[in-house]
Order: structure tokens, then sequence, then C-alpha cells
């Protein structure tokens, strides 16, 4: 149509032109001028048009192209919604496939790693039982000739950092079997029947390998927690499920094995405790006094150290687990770089155990002269309780330092290293905690906020004095939450009782030993830190003067 009307002009020009030259009386010079102006204006014109042309020629190829894209998405839309409808089973199992693309289990070559139950400090109990595990990896048809088949699985259970997983590896590099590693956690899915997938990719790993190897599955209780009887959670039941079927599925042929850890053995499935699934359950604790010994020489191996005293520090670190351990030998490595030291010595030791109980010291904290005095009172009444009571913690260190959210701290340990809490080393303990605030409460006007963490820690060992050791009033009996309200008032009652007869002991043994007090608070004062020997020789010097 624009093509057309360009012809037209140019017709219409060109008779207008004729008509002109032949009828008018124009000059030579203005009819060639007025040609000129004629043809720039043709020329002007259909350069126009053509660039119009162009941008309706590129608007008219992207609208096919948009329209061949919206055609091919609904053609597949269609074509999904036909396959979807006729074969449902077929589109889950592509979905699956894509969620379970996940990798469940990294495999760990022993070869390419050193670690050993010889690398691991302690666990004597422990290593026995793992030897008969690697030795049956090692040699299979010595048990099997037997009539012996292997142990379908171990749990390691325990407080945290351990060294359960640790272990686990261990057995592997020991055995030199392959190491197939996961968590708990790599199962939970909101998709039903993912996590049931990625466990059966787990096990079919393990037999593909037609080598031993071992299983090792952390954390499990984030798969294998108890079922509840509603079905709420269908995706970790189902879960839960196929593991049980997979290790029930164990035969003599196997020559592999599930090792898992847990820190909440109390939250796992029955099915799972049974004998046929975890047969050996393995107590993974803190180290003894020995063991602590162990695990800190070997973790000062590749440190330089200064005549440190590790029986000393290991009475310190009662309680300690070994990642524990491991980060206090770590810490005062750091510390020793930063205060440019050339080995590590006893007070980076101290403070580094500090460090790592309490966190970073704060030095730029300014106390008021009177919150100073107040801090020093209160930590010097726990220092007096354990120096009086027979079965009080042992004082062994004493800072008016704040670290964290304590204004100062006692750091306090049994005299000797026992098994059970006794009767009378529990009330002892109850009557120390609360002798920080009585100390506050006889010598200055108003009592702080200090004290709430001793008065928790006290709360609840009264509470577990009475209705968990049965050594209260309430006699043999266990209440829990599951007792009745009137049960749970009784409790209750007994609980404060107890912790007001521990407050007047506690303030009869601040009274009797005032003078003690005043010395360990003002030498506090002046010094901020005392070390055992220092509290000793103060007493001491405190009995002689009396």
């Amino acid at each position: 149509m624009k093509n057309t009307y360009i012809k037209i002009y140019g017709v219409i020009y060109i008779l207008a032109l004729l008509f002109i030259y032949f009828f008018t009386s124009i000059s030579m010079i203005g009819f060639i001028m007025m040609t000129l102006i004629g043809i720039a204006s043709f020329v002007i014109i259909g350069l126009y048009y053509y660039k119009m042309k162009t941008i309706e020629i590129e608007r008219n190829e992207y609208k096919d192209k948009a329209k061949l894209i919206a055609t091919a998405y609904l053609q597949e839309t269609k074509k999904t919604a036909v396959n979807s409808s006729a074969d449902s089973n077929k589109i889950k199992d592509m979905i699956n496939e894509k969620m379970t693309e996940k990798n469940v289990g990294n495999e760990f070559t022993p070869s390419h790693s050193d670690i050993t139950l010889n690398d691991i400090a302690g666990f004597k109990e422990v290593k026995d039982e793992l030897y008969e595990i690697i030795d049956f990896l090692k040699q299979p048809s010595k048990y099997h000739s037997m009539g012996a088949t292997i142990p379908h699985g171990i749990l390691f259970e325990g407080p945290p950092g351990t060294g359960k997983t640790l272990l686990a590896r261990a057995v592997a590099g020991e055995a030199g079997v392959k190491f197939l590693y996961t968590s708990g956690s790599e199962f939970v899915e909101k998709f039903v029947g993912v996590g049931a997938e990625r466990v059966r990719k787990l096990f079919d790993s393990a037999r593909e390998s037609k080598e031993p190897c071992i299983i090792f599955i952390d954390e499990i209780d984030a798969m294998g927690g108890k079922r509840s009887s509603n079905g709420y959670n269908k995706e970790s039941e189902h879960t839960l499920n196929q593991l049980l079927v997979e290790m029930d599925g164990f035969t003599k042929d196997n020559n592999y094995i599930v090792i898992a850890a847990t820190n909440r053995k109390d939250m796992l499935d029955s099915a799972l405790l049974r004998p046929g699934r975890f047969d050996r359950q393995i107590y993974v604790g803190l180290p003894t006094y020995e063991e602590r010994i162990d695990v800190l020489k070997l973790h000062a191996k590749n440190k330089k150290i200064d005549n440190l005293n590790f029986e000393s520090i290991a009475k310190k670190t009662q309680g300690f687990s070994n990642a524990e351990l491991a980060a206090l030998m770590n810490e005062a490595a750091l510390l020793a770089v930063r205060f440019h030291q050339n080995a590590i010595n006893d007070s980076l030791i101290d403070e580094a155990v500090d460090r790592v109980l309490m966190g970073p010291s704060k030095t730029t904290h300014q106390y008021t002269d009177k919150e100073r005095k107040i801090v020093a009172y209160h930590e010097a009444g726990h220092a007096v309780a354990g120096l009086v009571l027979e079965n009080a913690k042992k004082v062994e260190k004493v800072t008016i330092i704040p670290r964290g959210e304590a204004g100062g701290y006692n750091l306090m340990m049994p005299k000797e290293e026992t098994f059970f809490p006794t009767k009378g080393s529990i009330h002892d303990e109850i009557v120390g905690l609360l002798s920080g605030r009585v100390a506050e409460e006889l010598f200055f006007d108003d009592i702080t906020a200090g004290a709430s963490n001793d008065i928790e820690k006290a709360t609840n060992l009264a509470r577990r004095y009475v209705g968990s050791f049965g050594m209260g009033k309430m006699g043999l009996m266990k209440v829990d939450n599951q007792a009745s309200q009137e049960t749970q008032k009784k409790l209750d009652e007994e609980v404060n009782t107890l912790l007001k007869q521990c407050h007047e002991e506690a303030t009869h043994i601040i009274k009797e030993n005032q003078s003690l007090l005043d010395t360990i608070a003002k030498s506090l004062l002046e010094k901020e830190t005392l070390l055992a020997q220092d509290i000793e020789k103060l007493y001491i010097n405190v009995k002689e003067a009396a």
C-alpha cells in the first residue's frame, strides 16, 4: 500500500512538471530548480517509507518468534498434562530422580588417611570392642567358619565432642576398608519418598562395592526419631522404615557394617535399638583423668611447649570433652603467637582454659568501685565454702575479671574424681553455689543479679536431689513431666525447703569465716586473679592468725 502511494505521488509530480513546462512562462532555471526539489522530496519520501517497512518487518518477525515459542510451550504443557494423567508414576520417578541427585555418601579411602585407633588417646574399653569388629572386617572367613555373622550395627552414644565420628573413621582406617559417610539431616526432606530413596542409594553404594566397607551415619536421631501414633510426619516415618528394612536385610554374605552416632539415644525409635539392627551400643563418654592426660599430650605433639604439667592441667579440665581439650591446646598456641612467646607455658594454658570455659576476657569493661567490691566478695564467698565444706569442690581459680556474661567466676573441681555424686556432695555443692549471694547479703545493703546463674544451678541440683535421686523426703519416687499437678506441687515445696536450708547453712559458714572472706576478697581486689596455691596460702595464714 505504501509503495502505491509513492508511485501515485511520482506520476502526479511528473504531470505537474509537464503542465508547468508547456503551459506556463516559467524560465528554464526555475523549471530545473523545481525538478531538483521534486526529485529530492521523492527520494526523502522513499527513504522514509523504506525505513518504516524495515521496522515493520522486524516487528513481524519478533511476533512470529513469540508465537512459535508460545505454541511450543503450550504443546509441551499439554503433552506433560497428558503424560501425567496417563502415567503419574513415571513423572514421580523423574521428580525423585532430580531430588535425589544430591550425593548421600562421600567415599572415604583409608589409604588416603593415616587415622587409626592408635591416633586416638584414651577409650581403652571402646577400642577393645572395636578391635573385634576390625578383625571381622579383615578376616570375615574366620568368623563365618564358626557360624558367626558380622554385627548388624554399632551405635556410638555420648556427649558432643567425645570423638564418635573420629572413632568410626579410625575403624575404617585400621581395617583398611571403604568408608561411606553421611549424616541424618541428609535424609530429612519435605517431599514424600525422597528420604527413603536416599537411604536405598546409600546402601546400594555399599552393596555395589563388593568389598568390606563401613557406613557411618552421624546424628542418626535426625532421621531415626520415635514414630508418633498420629502419623503426623509421614516423610520422616517413611525414611525410618526404609532404614529399618535395609538394616534388617543384612546376611552373612555382606561384608559391611553400619556405625551410627547420636547425642540423644532417648530420642531414637525402639525398633532401631533392638538386636538385629544396632546389636552393639557403645557409650563414648567424657575422658577420665588419665585419658585427659593422654589427650593433652597427643594434641601437644606438634606444638612447642615449655615444661607443661599435664597432670595439673588434667585436674583443671574435669568435664572437658576431647574436642574441648583439643581446642584448649590450640587456643594456647594461638595465645603464644599473639603474645610473642617462644613456647606454650602454664600461664597461657590458664588463660586458654578460661577462654574455652567462659570466653575471652572483657578488658575494656570497667566496673564501678562498688561493683568491683561486690564481685570480689561474691567470688570470695564461693571460695570460702569450697575451703570449709568437707564434700564441696576444691577451688582451683578465682577471678573478678569479667568473661562472657559473668562478672567473675570460680573454677571449682571435685577433690576426687568419682563416677557418682553422693548425697553429701550434692548438698554441699548447693551450699557452695548459694554462698556468693549470702556474701552479698551480709556485707552490702543490696543484692545483685550476678547470682542468677548460681541460683539456676542450685535449683536444678535441688530438683534432681529430690525428684530424680530419691534423696529427699518424697522418698524413692521419680518425678517427671508425667507426674500429677499435686505431685509437682509437693516437689516444688520440698525443693524450696531444701534451698532455704542450704541458704541458712551458707549464711552460718560465711559469718563464722568472715576474716577469711575479707582476706580473699581484698586479695582479689588487689590481684584480680587467685590460683589454688594462692588461696591455700591465704587460708593457712588466717588459720594461724586465729
